[in-house]
């Protein structure tokens, strides 16, 4: 009797606090009690606890989880890819297809080559068709890769969720993405989106180039309100790895080689994505990829059996924790571990998914982090790496007592699911994990409203104001590295060849693509004419785009910087140095050695992911360069190859560096 009444004391108390919230749903019957309303998710006709937005979190994840059958647990506890019907973009040669709101009922099981070198073209993934993976297999986390209008996935977002309501107990999706507003070079499977319907801003790096933590803010928080406007509610994001190994072939998506920055920024990013706690509005962040993912041994990646160990050379282990003791003080969802192994005497030589030490003597004693261990997409079956004597079972055992929450990469529970019944793993610590994932839920609100207003979507997503915001970011995210012969600012009369020169189509350099037409002076850039060929030039602007060929170009062979080696016929450039004054701008997506072409460039730019329009405004003097270099450059192929992976260039040995991390300069007023 005196635990009904706590109970009814403890509904009123916390309903007096509370309004209505707003309920959406198509299917389940709405209850009233009180006065208040309450969706009949489980439409049993009376008001379960877990029904019941009055009653604090743990109390509802606790009901519903008793009310959980095992095979609804481990469902929940996997988060694969999802398919909108239409998207063919994983099947390997298939054409393009019109993407549609619809589902895509295929399965999709691809090959695991996890012990052989040969390059991946994408990360190898499994789906299954929407309508089984809810039903059937009782999945309720879901990665969207599709890049389609904001229709189309608003329209989704809501097909899905009411796919979910219609199930026994009615518990909706979440569903994540990895990132979908910057300007990226490497725009790979699992990395980021690239250019889509949201507002554009720089790429990471140029994010952490402008110094600007409260203009990050606003970035983060205006994403939130596109994300949450079509559905996606999850962010597999930010990186907090620190970009200390040059060569390191994901650098484009960490905020550079700083800890101190990195943390500052990764700061910011967790709180306008997710507010101060987790909210209805909120979009919950998922901090990659524990304990940092930027030492790795030559270079290499550990998508890959090649590149599977991180190494601390410089003994520079805790210097790599610091964005995620900030991530972890902001209230970070999630946190991903990374596939590698820590090679040494001091941890075990497994992956971090599977690595106690890290994840549960580290992450969660030591650091104190509650929320949600999230394995990247497939140690189990893909990257196994220290693991690969193990059965499937006796994996999934390894990563549960490690630690891991969520299984990334796979859509078939069945595994997962005989590894429990075997007793290989306690229903007990099954229970914990799935305590988390509905927490979070919960706390984002999707129990009462999962749906989204596809009308306001469309105006919210890439609207104008935001992407003001956003064009102010590009131009702050751009750094003047060297102004010898003071060409900028170019005030006077210019006639300008402007060459943009990048691989084309993946199929080898193309020089002279220019995203500027010959046009005569304009309004805009009165000082301007572009002129179509070199000769008739007062100035070139050649703008240089190196590229390894993206991450899942790698083959094992050792990783250099220098332009030659990464599809820049240096040659030309030098040539056109030397034949007219040249502005010579870099898009860094790694800390490219240019000693090629290093003695006859005299005015050199940094860019790390923006616009042309951008880059024009700072060369006319429309806008004062404030950049800052987020990263060192090695001086030399050499200097690269000796670096110490763990330690930021800006302590690496005297000499390192041709331009150093904080490097930038204005124009004098």
């Amino acid at each position: 009797m005196m635990k009904k009444f706590l109970l009814f004391s403890l509904i009123v108390s916390v309903a007096n606090a509370q309004k209505q919230p707003q309920l959406s749903h198509r299917s389940v019957k709405v209850l009233k009690e009180s006065g208040f309303e309450f969706k009949d998710l489980n439409k049993n006709g009376k008001l379960d606890k877990y029904e019941d937005w009055r009653l604090p979190v743990e109390v509802r994840a606790n009901d519903l989880l008793s009310q959980m059958t095992l095979e609804e647990k481990v469902g929940f506890m996997l988060i694969s890819t999802t398919r909108m019907a239409g998207d063919m973009a994983l099947v390997a040669g298939s054409g393009r297809a019109e993407i549609t709101s619809g589902f895509n009922e295929e399965d999709l099981v691809q090959a695991n080559n996890m012990f052989t070198r040969k390059p991946l073209a994408v990360p190898m993934l499994s789906a299954s068709g929407t309508t089984k993976g809810v039903t059937q297999q009782h999945l309720r986390h879901f990665i969207l890769r599709a890049n389609t209008s904001v229709k189309n996935m608003a329209e989704w977002s809501n097909n899905l969720q009411a796919l979910c309501e219609n199930t026994r107990l009615g518990i909706p999706a979440v569903v994540a993405s990895n990132p979908r507003n910057h300007v990226t070079s490497d725009a790979a499977v699992g990395l980021s989106v690239g250019t889509t319907a949201f507002s554009k801003w720089p790429g990471e790096l140029g994010l952490a180039a402008m110094r600007d933590l409260k203009l990050t803010r606003e970035f983060a928080h205006i994403a939130a309100q596109e994300w949450a406007a079509v559905g996606l509610r999850k962010g597999y994001m930010y990186m907090a790895d620190l970009a200390t190994e040059p060569r390191w072939n994901r650098t484009e998506g960490t905020f550079g080689e700083d800890a101190d920055l990195s943390a500052a920024m990764i700061r910011e990013i967790v709180l306008g994505f997710q507010g101060t706690k987790l909210g209805n509005t909120s979009v919950a962040m998922t901090t990659k990829h524990f304990p940092g993912g930027g030492p790795q041994e030559g270079g290499q990646d550990s998508h890959f059996d090649w590149g599977k160990f991180a190494h601390y050379p410089g003994g520079m282990f805790d210097y790599h924790l610091k964005p995620f003791k900030a991530a972890i003080e902001a209230g970070t969802s999630s946190i991903m571990p990374y596939y590698s192994a820590p090679k040494g005497k001091e941890f075990e030589e497994v992956g971090f998914s599977y690595n106690k030490a890290i994840i549960d003597d580290l992450l969660r004693k030591k650091l104190g982090y509650k929320g949600i261990i999230n394995s990247d997409t497939g140690p189990i079956d893909m990257m196994p790496w220290g693991v690969e004597s193990l059965t499937l079972e006796q994996r999934y055992q390894k990563a549960l007592n490690a630690g891991v929450d969520i299984f990334s990469g796979t859509a078939d529970p069945a595994v997962l699911l005989e590894t429990v019944k075997k007793g290989m793993v306690t229903e007990g610590r099954i229970n914990e994990s799935v305590g988390r994932l509905l927490k979070e839920k919960f706390e984002l609100g999707l129990f009462e409203n999962p749906y989204v207003d596809v009308d306001k979507a469309e105006k919210i997503v890439g609207n104008a104001e935001f992407q003001q915001k956003a064009d102010v970011a590009h131009r702050k995210s751009i750094v003047l590295l060297r102004n010898n012969e003071t060409l900028l600012p170019v005030t006077k009369k210019t006639k300008v060849y402007f060459e943009v020169y990048r691989e084309a189509g993946g199929r080898g350099p193309q020089a002279a693509e220019s995203p500027i037409k010959v046009i005569k002076p304009t309004a805009q850039y009165p000082q301007f004419e572009f002129v179509s060929t070199k000769e008739e030039a007062d100035m070139v602007l050649l703008w240089l785009f190196p590229t390894t060929g993206g991450l899942f170009s790698s083959n094992g062979k050792p990783i250099e910087l220098s332009l030659s080696k990464n599809k820049i016929d240096v040659a030309h450039v030098n040539e056109l140095l030397k034949s007219k004054p040249t502005v010579v701008a870099i898009n860094y997506t790694n800390p490219w050695v240019i000693e090629e072409i290093a003695g006859n460039a005299q005015t050199i730019l940094a860019t790390f992911g923006t616009t042309p329009e951008a880059l024009l405004d700072i060369i006319a003097g429309k806008f004062n360069p404030t950049g800052k270099m987020p990263f060192s450059t090695p001086i030399s192929e050499k200097a690269a190859a000796e670096n110490k992976s763990d330690v930021p260039g800006s302590m690496e040995n005297p000499g390192y560096a041709l331009f150093k991390f904080g490097d930038g300069l204005s124009y004098k007023k």
